[in-house]
């Protein structure tokens, strides 16, 4: 019965039992484990929609996908055995154990990036978005279509001023987004922590600051007004992102005492009333000014940095964001590039990061030509998926956890990309923009000194590309197992095509085959001597499944192939490895001599037939230097297979453990004719 990507995922994760919750992100599948020890990795990237995989502590489990995502999150959800996902529930206690006993000691520092990353991820797309509207501002100001869209005193005509508000429906009222996802992270009520963000949003909390003087703390503009005696900053908290991760921060712990001490009948009226009474005074009258006052300190102290030397600062950002991101820590950095942008009006990090960025787009082309040279189809639709990701949408984690992070001989050869990108992107000073913005090759005019940016991004891209190509991304022995297997597959399927081609020949109308009329019963004689094992025992799953044909293995204790009865060659390949018959009974044989032996090429193989030859029963077919097979660690084992088996009713053993040439091997027994219904008189 065929099955669908998401059953197959499900399955080679160790089945729905297993699967205890399932998130998403941008590109990936985020699932919790019962036990991840059993989860078959190789079978999860072999599914055609899998980019890649990623083991991580505590029983997690990631599935890179790509722009798919969500549709395949759907699928699983979907799908009736993931109802109440996993039967094998455990208590929190047991979870949080597991999840200590797998991170260790610094647990704490996992789970705060994980916090980080759920804060942001679910409203990527939405950035993603809003980066292109004002990629299309920058283009169309670049141009001079219309005035310096990101200074506020231009006066923009009516409709572009509309269009210009089109972007900044985002990130104004990023703070309630960021309060609704770190919220929801910590176990409370997302709404309750999007309530609470709002309060600082309100233009009256604004407004009661009118009559006051601001002053500049850490460069941003403060209010100082008293309520009750109490002083209250105020300021416009529109695009921060720490106050709300630290409110959230808070409310986490709060609500979870909460609900603890409130009896449950009531919990639906008090847990959000209490959580709000307490948080909302706190976050206005101290959370909100800490988070505004340590995103400022740290971007003061980053602006400080690339004060000193840009150039200095343009080669670290590229060179550390290929450990960053893999273990969360661009998100913070990220939220200090949307706090410089609101402070000092434009932002000095992500010019830099765009060599980053583009020197792991550059690694994926190098690894997407290596693939279509050596036609590994996988990796071919993995590498594409991810470098349109990354070129179009300015997003890494495809490549990295679908590629990069997979073939550890990439990270050296995409660092280079870095520098060198780094290095051009310092000279003359380091390079900037007054947006918010994926570093893709649809936002590039947002960067003031676009050439510059250009030159910067292309010398990282074709750096890393280039270098892979030369040295590859797999090492000799993992290119040189995956070329075996690979034609090693070319081989079978052609040698099936060959076996199909060569019996559907058209002939002249004739009887039916001796082995094919009604009743008959057909003994086939072993072609070698040697030890005799049922099809299910030979090494390869392809032969095993009897998906060629159904038969026997034999582990041979001779080195010659000889026919079983009269007939005609209809394959004997240069290499040896396999003899295709066709028997003057009807019945159609494969003896492929050894498993993965065509990579051989023919190296201890002595062929004495070919194509079209007739043959009687005893002739000598193949030899084989039985040495030269097992120096190169490759299987004896012979499969002596029916390839037409569908047309019979029955393919059975009839030799014991151990037979010899001649002995019987194998009974082909013939289709019962169909039985008309006999006709009776109503």
């Amino acid at each position: 019965m065929a099955t669908s990507p998401a059953a197959d995922i499900v399955q080679a994760l160790g089945g729905p039992a297993n699967v205890q919750s399932l998130t998403h992100c941008a590109t990936r599948l985020r699932f919790q484990l019962v036990d991840a020890s059993v989860v078959d990795q190789k079978k999860v990237d072999a599914i055609p929609v899998v980019m890649g995989s990623v083991p991580q502590a505590g029983n997690r489990f990631q599935v890179v996908i790509g722009g798919a995502v969500q549709n395949v999150y759907n699928d699983i959800t979907a799908l009736p055995e993931m109802k109440g996902m996993g039967s094998k529930q455990l208590s929190d206690d047991e979870v949080k154990a597991q999840a200590r006993a797998a991170r260790g000691k610094y647990a704490w520092i996992d789970s705060f990036f994980e916090f980080l990353g759920d804060s942001f991820r679910p409203i990527l797309g939405t950035l993603l978005g809003a980066s292109l509207f004002i990629t299309l501002m920058s283009l169309l100001a670049t141009t001079h279509v219309i005035g310096n869209w990101a200074d506020p005193r231009t006066n923009l005509p009516t409709s572009w001023a509309f269009v210009n508000l089109l972007w900044q429906s985002v990130f104004v009222f990023l703070p309630l987004m960021v309060a609704y996802n770190a919220s929801k992270k910590v176990g409370a009520d997302p709404w309750v922590g999007f309530s609470i963000m709002a309060l600082l949003m309100l233009p009256g909390f604004t407004k009661l600051a009118a009559s006051v003087q601001p002053e500049q703390i850490f460069g941003t503009s403060v209010s100082i007004v008293h309520i009750f005696g109490i002083p209250l900053a105020t300021r416009d908290y529109s695009s921060q992102v720490f106050p709300p991760l630290l409110m959230a921060a808070v409310l986490g712990p709060l609500y979870k005492w909460l609900k603890k001490v409130i009896p449950s009948h009531v919990q639906l009226i008090f847990v959000p009333f209490i959580a709000m009474l307490i948080m909302l005074p706190l976050t206005a009258f101290v959370i909100g000014p800490i988070g505004v006052y340590a995103g400022a300190g740290l971007a003061s102290l980053l602006k400080a940095i690339n004060d000193f030397s840009p150039f200095i600062f343009a080669i670290v950002v590229p060179l550390a964001y290929p450990f960053m991101v893999p273990l969360g820590l661009h998100w913070p950095i990220n939220a200090i590039m949307l706090l410089n942008i609101q402070t000092i009006g434009y932002d000095f990090i992500q010019g830099p990061m765009g060599s980053w960025n583009f020197a792991c787009f550059g690694a994926t082309a190098g690894v997407l030509f290596l693939s279509w040279r050596d036609k590994d189809y996988a990796m071919r639709q993995t590498a594409t998926g991810a470098l349109a990701a990354g070129l179009l949408g300015g997003i890494s984690e495809p490549s990295l956890y679908g590629i990069h992070l997979r073939y550890k001989r990439i990270y050296p050869r995409m660092l280079v990309g870095c520098l060198v990108g780094g290095v051009i992107s310092g000279i003359g000073g380091g390079l900037s923009t007054q947006a918010f913005a994926f570093t893709s090759l649809l936002t590039i005019p947002v960067f003031h000194g676009t050439l510059h940016y250009i030159i910067a991004i292309t010398a990282a891209f074709f750096t890393a590309m280039t270098l892979v190509i030369i040295s590859d991304y797999r090492t000799p022995e993992q290119r040189a197992e995956f070329l075996a297997q690979r034609d090693q597959a070319e081989a079978d399927l052609a040698l099936e095509a060959e076996i199909a081609a060569a019996a559907a020949e058209p002939a002249a109308p004739k009887q039916p085959k001796p082995a094919m009329l009604p009743g008959a019963v057909t003994a086939i004689a072993a072609p070698l001597a040697g030890r005799v094992m049922p099809l299910a025992e030979v090494p390869d799953p392809v032969f095993a499944k009897g998906t060629v044909g159904r038969g026997v293995g034999i582990e041979p204790s001779g080195d010659t192939v000889y026919a079983p009865a009269d007939g005609k060659v209809i394959v004997a390949p240069d290499t040896g490895h396999a003899i295709g018959l066709q028997l003057d009974s009807g019945v159609e044989l494969l003896i492929h001599v050894g498993i993965d032996t065509v990579g051989l090429e023919g190296k201890g193989f002595e062929v004495f037939v070919k194509r079209g030859d007739v043959i009687e029963a005893g002739t000598k077919l193949v030899s084989f230097d039985r040495s030269v097979i097992e120096a190169a660690g490759l299987s004896l084992v012979t499969p002596v297979l029916v390839t037409n088996s569908k047309k019979f009713g029955a393919v059975e053993q009839t030799a014991g453990e151990e037979t010899k040439v001649g002995e019987p091997l194998l009974t082909v027994t013939a289709k019962e004719p169909a039985v008309e219904p006999a006709l009776t008189n109503a």
